[in-house]
């Protein structure tokens, strides 16, 4: 029989019927879910027909990560040649300014990177990406920057580095596939880690990629990875999950993730969302260059806090910020 996926039919309304429950203990809830499996027509269903242990997933308080309210994680690339922002940052002076400045406006998570990962790029050697981030990380808490910092890494040794220098989360865009040694670094420490469904490689992963269902394949992508890093010894309650959009996925691909993004609160954990200035918003929206994209992603985010994404990554965090508080007064305190 083919497995079964239940994805929750969100809603933010105002006006709750009796007996809806609440998403992951967040601004949502529902009353139905819709039933997935590969080969079979998708049906409905009113929640409390499913399985106690999916009800439960749903359920689960994402408090210690995800938070009651919509948190917003910076993007800060100490990198020459990232897509949107590359040279911006180069500098660590300029990275921390940056990343001070993104505080400021309202993000909860600063994410520091020195290996751009867009389409075509390059690896960067290890030793290279930590002479990136090291400084920025170690510049912001000199500063007296209290948050948290994630550091944006697929390898070992960079992650050992940077929290060192006082970084507490592990973001990798390979989902923990591209350096085995990297969970056991992640496990050891006991910091949260962010999983996300990206390539091993990112200078081919805009080859044609291809995916008998694209959502139930990321799905069970992150749900493998989750359960790989749990037996090591990671605390659940410490993993984020993301599906990656805009990384090895087409348009198409993009757009069936997001329509559906509240299946992975199936996973228990909170959900991630970086979306920001990504291609299809340019080329949905009309907007080659990357810089001209932030109405379109917020517009996404938006999409997405709506379906319960407790985390939005963004380049533009003071516009993000404003949106944010406008949709949740506009929901009513949501």
């Amino acid at each position: 029989m083919p497995k079964i996926y239940y994805r929750p039919l969100v809603s933010c309304d105002v006006a709750r019927p009796d007996g809806a429950l609440q998403l992951g203990g967040g601004w949502g809830w529902f009353t139905h879910v819709e039933v997935l499996q590969r080969g079979v027509a998708p049906r409905v269903v009113p929640a409390c027909d499913i399985p106690d242990t999916a009800r439960g997933a749903l359920l689960a308080s994402r408090s210690s990560l995800g938070g009651g309210r919509p948190q917003i994680m910076g993007i800060v690339n100490a990198t020459p040649d990232s897509f949107s922002d590359g040279g911006l940052h180069a500098a660590a002076d300029d990275a921390v300014a940056a990343g001070l400045a993104m505080a400021a406006a309202g993000a909860d998570i600063l994410d520091i990177g020195g290996e751009s990962t867009r389409p075509g790029a390059v690896t960067v050697d290890a030793d290279e990406e930590a002479a990136r981030v090291v400084p920025v990380i170690a510049g912001l808490r000199a500063q007296g920057y209290g948050g948290q910092i994630s550091v944006d890494t697929r390898k070992a040794h960079v992650a050992q580095a940077a929290l060192a220098a006082g970084a507490d989360l592990i973001n990798d865009v390979s989902g923990f596939t591209y350096d085995p040694a990297l969970a056991d670094v992640a496990v050891q420490a006991q910091v949260p880690v962010c999983v996300m469904h990206g390539p091993v490689d990112p200078a081919t992963m805009h080859h044609d990629p291809q995916y008998d269902d694209v959502l139930l394949d990321v799905y069970d992508f992150l749900a493998g990875q989750i359960e790989m890093l749990e037996a090591k010894g990671a605390d659940r309650t410490r993993i984020i999950a993301d599906p990656g959009i805009g990384f090895g996925k087409t348009q198409e691909h993009n757009l069936a993730l997001l329509a559906r993004l509240s299946l992975f609160h199936a996973l228990g954990v909170p959900v991630l969302l970086g979306a920001s200035r990504k291609r299809f918003i340019g080329t949905i929206g009309n907007a080659p260059e990357a810089r001209d994209r932030m109405a379109g992603s917020i517009a996404v985010g938006l999409a997405g806090i709506s379906q319960v994404a407790q985390i939005l990554r963004v380049h533009d965090v003071a516009q993000t910020a404003q949106a944010i508080a406008l949709w949740r007064a506009s929901m009513a305190g949501c």
